[in-house]
């Protein structure tokens, strides 16, 4: 038998005197060529939504327009807390911008948008009368989507908490805010779920309760020393558990009223969505891999154990002791399956490294954890990676732990911090490269048995970020900041993917000047 090889690996050849050989050889170059093929939509399952995202507070702008009142996040950024001093008063005006945008969506070939909704836009004061302003918006901006056969993707609490319940009752510290949730949440089932077939309820409770009440970087900047700096009062080592448990409950809550009162009728679906980073050991240590496992049970289980077992993981139980609030039987039976899908937001591989320390001493979420605290350290090389590879990993511990749940991939994509953020830009090629390479590994993912249903950008539009204000652009379709028109523009990585949803077809930039945005 002679040998040959291909593509880096050796393969067994017939005698080139057989007429196998020509055979053969015709397989295999047909392999490689549909290998060297782009991956497009058609690799993924009939029915995988591919879409792009935002939320609320961040894309909105209208922030005191018909009948709009303060959230928490308001209150963070008019008090001079963001980046620069940035606040998402205007950001990307989609309150008056949005049929362009769906009109955006549709040119790309979206099957969904993501978005969420405004608590303090649709009910102002947090519970009690509803904004039919706020209302007339949101129903508008669905019809939209529906009229473009978009699906609507809805969450209902994207962190922007009324500011009006933090004041009345410190928000989400308190067992109260599970009940105006709850009556929140029956106001867009009831108003918009003829329409919305996929709601999400809470987004990442496993990382708010971090920054705002842990190390306080967030609102509503709760904290204690030494965990945190410039906070107003709280209790590092308790509040954050407390809130997070809350979230939880009120995650429940709201998922049992709708399957009792609205799913059948509406044919929905609903879930959550977590912060979806996958830890790895900083070094080869023993230590450290026990540190990287012990991370992945804090972040990805301290909801997942829950939702899937009913309980809080075991390693949190031992470790934060008496701290960790106790989920009753009656709670444990509705939290226990109380999802259709979860919702991932992945960006990040983080590096940790073990920290146990000596002795007693002063606990928070990373103590407890028993890692390096990395809260203040920002998403440095070192410890923050965005490598493919570890979107399959979580995918796969998805798999294994908790019985393969549907997934959506809710959030994923790269941004860039340019020198002027104002500047237009079309050249984000290396956004194209970030896209592909995480398509590439979910599609494998899939393959190997990953009940992944469906793959969102972040973001549809350069929008206002949490941790960046408007020095990091994510946007497969830039906005002019500069201009009060605030004009979109089609970037590069936005025809990559529209090529990509439609089989490989990529269009060329077109400018129209008498339109508000570049055309594809």
């Amino acid at each position: 038998m002679a040998t040959g090889e291909l593509a880096g690996s050796r393969v067994l050849l017939p005698p080139p005197s057989s007429s196998l050989f020509v055979v053969v050889v015709f397989l295999l170059l047909a392999a490689v060529a549909r290998d060297a093929c782009a991956l497009t939509r058609s690799d993924f399952p009939e029915g995988f939504a591919f879409g792009a995202g935002t939320s609320a507070f961040q894309v909105e702008g209208a922030a005191a327009e018909d009948g709009r009142k303060p959230s928490i996040w308001d209150t963070f950024t008019h008090q001079g807390d963001s980046p620069e001093g940035s606040t998402a008063d205007v950001s990307a005006d989609q309150y008056h911008h949005y049929k362009e945008d769906v009109k955006l969506m549709y040119d790309m070939g979206l099957d969904a948008y993501r978005f969420s909704i405004s608590w303090p836009r649709l009910v102002p004061d947090g519970r009690g009368e509803i904004n039919p302003k706020g209302l007339e918006y949101y129903n508008n901006l669905i019809n939209e989507l529906i009229l473009h056969g978009i699906q609507p993707h809805v969450t209902i609490y994207h962190f922007d908490l009324p500011q009006v319940l933090q004041d009345e009752y410190g928000g989400i510290l308190s067992s109260r805010f599970i009940e105006d949730y709850t009556a929140y949440a029956e106001v867009c089932f009831k108003n918009f779920g003829d329409r919305v077939k996929h709601w999400v309820t809470v987004n990442e409770p496993n990382i708010e309760p971090i920054g705002g009440y842990d190390n306080g970087s967030q609102p509503p900047r709760r904290c204690s020393y030494p965990f945190g700096t410039n906070c107003t009062g709280g209790d590092s080592s308790t509040e954050p558990y407390i809130v997070a448990h809350h979230l939880l409950l009120a995650h429940a809550s709201a998922v049992s009223l709708y399957r009792q009162k609205y799913q059948a009728i509406q044919g929905g679906q609903i879930g959550l969505t977590l912060l979806g980073w996958w830890h790895e050991p900083r070094t080869d240590t023993p230590e450290d891999a026990a540190a990287a496992m012990r991370m992945n049970e804090f972040h990805i289980g301290w909801f997942m154990h829950p939702l899937v077992y009913g309980d809080y993981p075991p390693v949190m139980r031992h470790r934060v002791g008496s701290r960790l609030p106790s989920i009753t039987a009656s709670q444990s039976e509705k939290i226990r399956g109380s999802f259709d899908f979860i919702g991932i937001n992945h960006y990040f591989v983080v590096r940790v490294q073990c920290d146990e320390g000596n002795g007693p001493k002063l606990r928070d979420y990373y103590v407890d954890a028993g890692v390096q605290n990395l809260g203040g350290e920002g998403f440095d090389k070192e410890h923050f990676q965005s490598l493919p590879w570890a979107l399959g990993k979580l995918l796969d511990h998805l798999k294994l732990k908790y019985g393969n749940p549907p997934v959506i991939i809710h959030e994923n994509g790269d941004g860039d911090s340019p020198e002027t953020p104002s500047k237009i830009d079309y050249d984000d090629d290396f956004r194209s490269e970030f896209l592909q390479s995480y398509l590439q590994v979910l599609h494998m993912s899939i393959r190997n048995g990953s009940n992944a249903r469906g793959y969102f950008v972040w973001s549809l539009l350069d929008v206002y970020e949490f941790l960046y204000g408007y020095n990091a652009r994510f946007g497969l379709c830039g906005v002019d900041l500069t201009t009060a028109a605030r004009t979109r523009y089609v970037r590069n990585s936005a025809r990559w993917y529209s090529g990509f949803l439609r089989g490989g077809e990529l269009r060329q930039p077109v400018t129209h000047p008498e339109k508000s945005y570049v055309a594809f």
